[in-house]
């Protein structure tokens, strides 16, 4: 596929930029802790007594889970994040070297002193919660059921540097639409895993969990849960998720919707060249190639190295991602513009508090470059394009890839995260194309 793109990139970019194109234009990957009475693993070797955390062991049951983070490890987040050793400031008035120094500690600052992890704790245990072992490994979801008899059902998959927090706000407009300005018809059986090495699902111990095996175990968790007949979306990872499950065909998967949806020109050009309408997406790949996708090539090839600095600085992990919600959000500027800081470190907290960093990226060690590339579906497919995202492939693209499309749209506001940015238009989005297969 990689080199498949050689000869058409010469088209979009300059030969000096030609290799860096070729290697990232396939891809874009954007994505109950220490519980009471449970035994925590070994500290560190280097003595830190920082809490460390452990999952229930998962069986093939369904079994019900609750978050609780015990007070110690707040504890040690604070104690971690007064005694931040930091950078010194960037010598540029902008974000294009990083997250700049003031906004930095002012997000820690607030992290430290303002923000409460109970509140979003208190709203997940609000919610039908559990943990089940898929194919060896403990898989943790939310499965809300709606009132309606007839609701579709439906399993979201969330991406990195994203997770579940992305669609609590739209479990209740998507369960129970009546109340919330749908009609009966527009109810939906919610299902929302967290992916393997993310939140509180297992960390992968051993090689081989891609995108394919994902999409496998979602298929066995549909089933498990007694649903033959449901759809599928996801964006960013979740998108390469949902996309396998329809390539696959998994049973029972009737429909699914992507908004990012993993499209690229197809070789070779058509003569003449690429369409006006196809240039500024291959500008946005030219540009994500150069000056974007160095995250993905650290986490696809040393996520290991990586998670040392990460496991161990709350600052590191926060500025991981704090940067990616600035680069990929519709903002003008300030990430807050489009996503509340709150739900930043929701978000930030879920992957601090559980040590999921290494094992994250690890997803990209896995099916970066390999998986998640522009693949043919034969399967009903709906696509939303949230117009503020970093990368929107125009129709053309989906139209000479999907043989089924039978729905897209280009969403006016809202980027990358569109659930977290714009969950109400992202509802919208779900009702309007799943309502035709319904």
């Amino acid at each position: 596929m990689i080199d498949g793109l050689e000869h058409r990139a010469e088209i979009a970019v300059p030969v000096s930029s030609r290799r860096k194109f070729i290697r990232t234009a396939a891809v874009t990957a954007g994505a109950g802790l220490l519980l009471e009475g449970l035994e925590p693993i070994r500290a560190q070797e280097s003595g830190k007594k920082a809490p460390l955390l452990v999952l229930p062991a998962a069986t093939k049951d369904l079994s019900s889970f609750t978050v609780h983070v015990p007070q110690g490890a707040l504890d040690d987040l604070k104690k971690r994040l007064a005694n931040t050793r930091w950078p010194n400031k960037e010598p540029v008035t902008d974000w294009s070297q990083g997250v700049p120094l003031a906004k930095a500690q002012a997000l820690a600052d607030y992290w430290r002193t303002r923000y409460d992890w109970r509140r979003v704790e208190s709203t997940l245990n609000g919610l039908p919660q559990f943990r089940t072992q898929i194919d060896g490994l403990g898989i943790y979801f939310i499965h809300v059921r709606s009132k309606h008899e007839n609701a579709l059902p439906m399993i979201l998959t969330h991406g990195w540097p994203g997770s579940i927090i992305e669609f609590l706000e739209v479990i209740g407009p998507l369960t129970d639409p009546t109340v919330h300005g749908g009609k009966t018809e527009d109810a939906f059986h919610v299902v929302i895993p967290s992916l393997p090495g993310f939140g509180f699902s297992d960390k992968p111990t051993e090689p081989g969990w891609g995108l394919p095996r994902i999409a496998n175990a979602w298929a066995v968790l549909m089933a498990r849960l007694g649903y033959n007949h449901y759809v599928a979306q996801g964006g960013d990872w979740g998108a390469g998720v949902t996309s396998w499950m329809a390539k696959q065909h998994v049973s029972g998967l009737a429909a699914i919707h992507l908004n990012l949806p993993i499209l690229f020109p197809p070789p070779p050009p058509p003569p003449g060249g690429y369409t006006a309408a196809e240039q500024p997406a291959l500008a946005q790949l030219g540009k994500y190639g150069s000056d974007g996708a160095a995250y993905g090539s650290i986490q696809a090839t040393r996520p290991e190295t990586l998670g040392y600095g990460l496991a161990d600085s709350p600052v590191g992990q926060a500025m991981w991602i704090y940067e990616k919600f600035q680069a990929w959000s519709d903002n003008k500027g300030d990430p807050a513009e489009a996503i509340s800081v709150d739900h930043m470190l929701d978000d930030i907290s879920l992957y601090w508090l559980t040590d999921t960093a290494a094992s994250s990226a690890r997803l990209y060690f896995e099916s970066w470059g390999k998986d998640f590339g522009r693949m043919p579906i034969d399967l009903p497919i709906a696509v939303s394009i949230f117009k503020g995202d970093f990368f929107t492939p125009p129709k053309v693209w989906g139209d000479e890839t999907y043989s089924k499309l039978f729905y897209w749209n280009e969403v006016p506001k809202g980027g990358h995260f569109g659930a977290l940015e714009q969950p109400d238009l992202f509802v919208a989005e779900l009702r309007k194309s799943f309502a035709q297969v319904r």
